[in-house]
């Protein structure tokens, strides 16, 4: 039996956690479609109207501090009569419905519904009215539970299928668990330092740990943190001879501030630059004081790809979800070594 979940306005607050049950998923097809990717079921005069336009500038608005515009999803539209075969099994669905009978607008979400892994929204409400300002009211919230969707597969993913030798590096040296994917190198490993790539014939991901010694609140202002990031990038080598990975001069990074798990965490994102060489690309860092070492604790990752332009978007998305695998140990356990 499907799980059908409406999601109103109190219940779109929900957010690292799985929301509702799944079926088994043995018994399912596999997902169809490229990460990233929504198709959109809606009938013509929706998708050419106001709320067609609605819901362009919500699902596919432009994703800031990358190289060249990219939207948040990949929209594919089809009409209902359409939406068979192949298309129901796709990765990610959004089903529009107006329906005069519907009490007020809201948002259904079913997973794994004919394939696995597979998410399904309905929205829906009883004029196109209700369903626009339904999306100026909680836009953000929508594109949030399809970004978790994709950030829990990417999870499941590096779970499965892991790089124990990096893995095992970061355990050691700073003494927290990560989830990293199979095809990452271990580029450098000194104490105070990580380096991991994974590198494509056209493309790099690639991110760095780092850790020193805490200022207190200080440390984790966007000037501070910017600081420390220039000294650690300084040790990624470029391609020339005394060259190196730099903060860009041009665009000054931005910092936001949230909480996950309890933790207090700083994001800072923005462009990286090679002194001495003409390269750069995207970067995004996490950092949060260890209070039980003391010390400032960043991953930061960054994504070079100069020949495939407008496409980082899935490469720095595929980074920053290895964040949300960082487990920091319980202070119990610390306490008892």
């Amino acid at each position: 039996m499907r799980i059908l979940a409406t999601l109103l306005l109190t219940v779109l607050t929900f957010s690292a956690c799985d929301a509702f049950r799944t079926l088994d998923s043995s018994t399912l097809k596999s997902a169809q479609g490229r990460p990233y990717e929504l198709i959109v079921v809606a009938s013509q005069p929706i998708w050419e109207g106001e709320l067609g336009d609605s819901l362009r500038a919500v699902l596919a608005a432009p994703i800031d501090y990358l190289p060249q515009r990219e939207p948040e999803f990949d929209l594919l539209r089809v009409s209902p009569d359409g939406f068979t075969k192949l298309v129901v099994d796709h990765r990610n669905i959004l089903k529009v419905l107006v329906d005069p009978t519907i009490q007020e607008a809201a948002v259904g979400v079913e997973y794994n519904v004919t394939s696995d892994p597979q998410i399904v929204l309905t929205f829906q409400g009883p004029t196109q009215q209700s369903l626009i300002d339904y999306l100026a009211a909680n836009g953000p919230k929508l594109v949030q539970v399809i970004e978790q969707a994709e950030r829990n597969r990417a999870i499941e993913n590096a779970t499965r299928y892991g790089a124990p030798v990096v893995e095992k590096a970061i355990q050691e040296r700073f003494g927290v668990t990560m989830h990293v994917p199979k095809g990452y190198m271990l580029a450098a490993n000194e104490p105070d330092f990580i380096w991991a790539r994974f590198e494509y014939p056209n493309a790099s991901q690639g991110f760095m740990i780092y850790s020193y010694p805490s200022q207190g609140t200080a440390s984790l202002s966007e000037e501070a943190l910017a600081a420390a990031r220039m000294r650690y990038a300084r040790r990624i080598p470029g391609p020339s001879e005394g060259s190196y990975m730099t903060n860009s001069p041009v665009f000054s990074p931005i910092a936001r501030t949230f909480r996950l798990d309890g933790r207090l965490w700083v994001e800072l994102r923005g462009f990286w630059d090679v002194e001495h060489d003409f390269m750069g690309g995207p970067f995004v860092s996490y950092s949060t004081i260890d209070t039980t070492t003391g010390y400032v604790f960043t991953f930061d990752c960054y994504v070079y790809a100069p020949k495939l332009p407008p496409h980082k978007r899935n490469l720095m998305h595929g980074l920053e979800h290895l964040f949300y695998t960082i487990s920091f140990p319980d202070a119990s356990d610390q306490a008892a070594k």
